[in-house]
């Protein structure tokens, strides 16, 4: 790639000035986000994955186990959430590292343009504020990894980059399956030469072996990533437009409107950066085209992100991205404020908010773990109807809380892990955050008593069933399941499924 015509865009910037406001901006952000991560409420789909690295296992029931590796090790340090979020909270940092990097690198004659890029990648909101771990951490940062790589590798023309971009490849590959949109980017940069496709075969046979873990844990397993990720989630899709205009606001939202206008006056300059242009609009255009049927998440997206500021970054000058980094500054404000205000506000000036019950609960869950455990036979168990309660309330009481009823298609982790037959005969505590009917829950035990408890002006209710009937449950609630989840594709080859075989029933 040659920069060397837009050398006089750069000119006149102080890359004294420049380093100084970043590496202020590094220290600031890193200690900010390191607040928000010590302080913000424990979220429901963390406390999920936390389970995942109390269980370290070789795959898990919706996606691939990278971040559950990464949570053994940060729960071998300690359960505070600043400890599990630390990753979350050092990766946007290492990366920005990296951009300044290879924009340095890039545009060698003016390192003030790295440094104020640096600057702008540092301020944005998802950047500062997202510090919660989720499958997305280990992806992001292992797609980042990737993409250095490759970018090194088209600058150098060196072999030996293509073997990180391919292991690192392979490790994003073992964290979520949106990182294969990462390798269709690469096949369509490089399938144009044959030194081109020689390139492909080392990426694909380096981050084969990684995939293979989780083609062989799927096998054995149901197929559950698979069924998660593939057919269960899916099922209700159809065409809209309306989806497809809210990916398109919230791709505008998260690069911001200065640099969104910035970038569509840049679209000339795109071929001239193909390496970094690919590794972000084939993604985009793939989840454009994917929204035209179902609603693409925020975070889905995150993971490209880099590589389209990396783009700015070449195509802008330092002042700029000077007055860029500076309007993001403010747009992220109102950002923080709110979270700080969720951190440091009393629960009950939230009372007029559509947020408040989520709130209560989530800073009440100690509480309510309390609550839930007096009175609680000695040979008693408590569950909650809703993965997310369940895994909040699992997280707080330190041990492993399962999911009464069918539950839904994601977080079925409970799949794998919980043998109801254990608790045949037992008490069972069943925890709900809305009102609970005994007639549903009648069925399965010989009597049910609802109770309710409050906190901070919410009510909550959790049912005491008692002689609970396993030999029901299985007929209605695993069979059930059985039919709605685990309907595998006569194609696939099945070599185990936990759940089938330990209940008995036939596959679907």
């Amino acid at each position: 790639m040659n920069f060397n015509s837009t050398r006089s865009l750069y000119a006149g910037a102080d890359p004294v000035r420049a380093r100084q406001v970043f590496k202020w901006t590094f220290v600031i952000t890193l200690l900010i986000k390191m607040w928000l991560a010590a302080y913000f409420p424990m979220t429901g789909d963390e406390a999920f994955f936390y389970q995942w690295g109390v269980f370290p296992a070789w795959g898990y029931s919706d996606h691939p186990p990278m971040v559950g590796w990464l949570l053994f090790v940060l729960n071998s340090i300690s359960a505070h959430p600043l400890s599990l979020r630390f990753f979350t909270v050092l990766m946007w940092s290492l990366i920005a590292l990296g951009l300044v990097d290879l924009l340095r690198r890039l545009t060698p004659y003016q390192e003030a343009v790295a440094y104020r890029l640096g600057t702008l990648f540092l301020l944005l909101p998802f950047t500062l504020l997202l510090n919660l771990v989720t499958t997305d951490t280990p992806l992001i940062f292992f797609i980042f990894l990737s993409g250095y790589c490759f970018i090194r590798g088209t600058m150098s023309d060196r072999l030996s980059w293509f073997f990180g971009a391919g292991i690192f490849l392979g490790c994003a590959l073992l964290s979520k399956y949106f990182a294969g949109l990462l390798a269709i980017a690469y096949f369509v940069y490089l399938c144009r030469s044959r030194r081109g496709w020689l390139k492909l075969i080392i990426i694909a046979a380096c981050s084969a072996p990684l995939f293979a873990i989780t083609v062989a844990f799927n096998a054995n397993n149901c197929w559950t990533n698979v069924m998660f990720n593939m057919i269960n989630r899916n099922e209700n899709t159809q065409l809209s437009f309306y989806t497809v205009g809210e990916y398109v606001l919230m791709m505008i939202y998260l690069i911001t409107p200065w640099v969104f206008v910035k970038l569509i006056r840049s679209g000339g300059m795109m071929i001239q950066r193909g390496a970094i242009v690919v590794l972000f609009v084939v993604p985009f255009l793939l989840f454009l085209l994917l929204s035209m049927e179902k609603t693409i998440g925020l975070h889905w997206v995150l993971g490209f992100m880099p590589f389209l500021f990396l783009f700015i970054g070449t195509t802008s000058n330092a002042d700029d991205l000077r007055k860029y980094a500076k309007w993001t500054a403010w747009f992220s404000v109102p950002h923080f404020l709110f979270l700080a205000a969720i951190i440091l506000l009393p629960t009950t000036l939230w009372k007029d908010y559509a947020l408040h019950d989520d709130i209560v609960f989530h800073k009440q869950a100690p509480s309510i773990v309390n609550t839930l455990r007096r009175g609680l036979p000695a040979d008693g168990a408590i569950m909650a109807r809703a993965y997310t309660p369940a895994a909040l309330l699992s997280y707080h009481a330190g041990e492993y809380w399962p999911t009464f009823g069918t539950g839904k298609f994601h977080a079925r982790q409970d799949d794998l892990n919980v043998d109801f037959k254990q608790y045949a005969g037992k008490t069972i505590r069943i925890f709900d955050r809305r009102a609970i009917n005994p007639d549903d829950l009648a069925p399965y035990f010989s009597s049910v008593t609802v109770h309710t408890l409050e906190k901070d002006g919410v009510t909550f209710w959790y049912a005491d069933g008692k002689d609970f009937n396993y030999e029901v449950y299985r007929e209605r609630i695993l069979k059930t399941i059985a039919d709605r989840y685990y309907r595998i594709p006569s194609f696939l080859p099945v070599y185990g499924c936990q759940f089938l075989e330990r209940y008995d029933i036939k596959r679907p």
